[in-house]
């Protein structure tokens, strides 16, 4: 046989440089793809996350899988606190989500927004003394960095920080597009959820007093019961009611009354947890959820409240001063029967509270009535 002539050792060379060239890009076509195609599985899912919690989580659990990054945190501009107040009295848990941050000031993100210039993602090396506002929690071995600007209409609310322990992962070379297409997407979920949540919070929340209504408490309520049962707490129920509120507005109308139930739903929250829930269930009537307590130490906490109202008069914005007191029913859940259903445990044990209420105005007022 005869031996390759130099021509033809040569194209045989370059075919097989060829070959495996379309190959490697066959590969990453390939490996594009995928990654594509799980991106946009992931777009699906925080797009139809239908509450902040369930957002949150699908970002943290989700985003660092299909990019292959080994921590993403998310800051949100929140000046008032307003999010994490309402999302927390909606059932967030924050223990749950360590890389949930705020901050009061979009300035405090970092990105440069001055001249009316768009912010844009920050790629580069991994700085403990730059990024430790973003990264509170780093993962060992943490070498390189992107800060995702999230935009609504030019407004800056948050940032999505994305870490790698690859120090070439985000360079200031790279290309942004497609980080800015995903924070776009999350912006916009961001916005959407919170909104949802602010008002499905003022629809459980009282208008005239600013604790919640009664369809809040029916909620949680089962909510609570649920988890009682597997956790093996106890919880109690409280039913308040203001002492011949009639005569109240007879004597200063209804504005001097609509301020006596404002005073007197703040003196009942002075004496709660933060765990614990108050609401208005209607007229002069309150409802308490107190969590992980028993009958006597429920009752403990009805009598503050009993000489909290009593002990001084409210004062109003006329200057009159009008006593006020309050009847207390105190009832405490002993039924974890697994074959009862929450829903008529729940009704239940506001029954129970609402007759040793009655029992309380029957025996003279201004007292705690408790029923075991």
């Amino acid at each position: 046989m005869h031996e390759p002539d130099a021509l033809t050792r040569e194209l045989m060379l370059e075919n097989e440089t060829l070959r495996s060239r379309m190959a490697y890009l066959l590969e990453q076509a390939e490996r594009n793809h995928s990654i594509m195609t799980r991106h946009q599985a992931f777009d699906l899912q925080i797009v139809g996350a239908s509450s902040f919690q369930e957002l949150v989580s699908t970002i943290f659990g989700t985003l660092p899988i299909i990019s292959e990054l080994d921590t993403v945190t998310l800051s949100l501009v929140d000046p008032e606190a307003d999010i994490y107040t309402v999302m927390h009295k909606l059932g967030v848990d924050y223990e749950q989500l360590p890389n949930l941050l705020f901050c009061e000031q979009a300035e405090e993100l970092g990105f440069k927004t001055g001249d009316g210039r768009r912010p844009r993602p920050v790629l580069g090396p991994y700085a403990p003394s730059r990024h430790g506002a973003m990264f509170p929690h780093p993962p060992s071995g943490l070498q390189s960095v992107a800060l995702v600007p999230l935009l609504r209409n030019t407004r800056l609310i948050g940032s999505l920080n994305m870490g790698s322990s690859d120090p070439n992962r985000f360079t200031p070379a790279l290309g942004t597009d497609f980080i800015e297409h995903m924070g776009s997407i999350v912006a916009i979920c961001l916005e959407n959820v919170i909104s949802n949540e602010m008002l499905k919070f003022i629809g459980l929340t009282d208008s005239l007093t600013g604790v919640y209504n009664r369809r809040y408490i029916d909620r949680r309520l089962v909510e609570e019961i649920a988890r009682a049962r597997r956790q093996g707490y106890r919880i109690s129920c409280m039913y308040i009611d203001i002492d011949h509120f009639k005569q109240v507005n007879d004597t200063v109308g209804h504005a001097g009354g609509d301020e006596v139930l404002r005073e007197v739903a703040q003196r009942i929250k002075a004496e709660l947890r933060i765990s614990d829930a108050l609401a208005r269930f209607g007229g002069e009537e309150f409802v308490v959820l107190l969590i992980d307590a028993d009958l006597e130490s429920a009752s403990m906490v009805a009598q503050r409240i009993r000489a909290s109202v009593a002990l001084n008069p409210v004062e109003l914005g006329s200057g009159e001063r009008v006593d006020v007191t309050v009847s207390i029913g105190v009832a405490t859940l002993d039924d974890f029967e697994r074959d009862h259903a929450i829903e008529g445990v729940a009704q239940d044990l506001v029954a129970q509270a609402d007759t040793a209420l009655y029992q309380a105005k029957a025996n003279g007022r201004n007292r705690v009535v408790s029923v075991s």
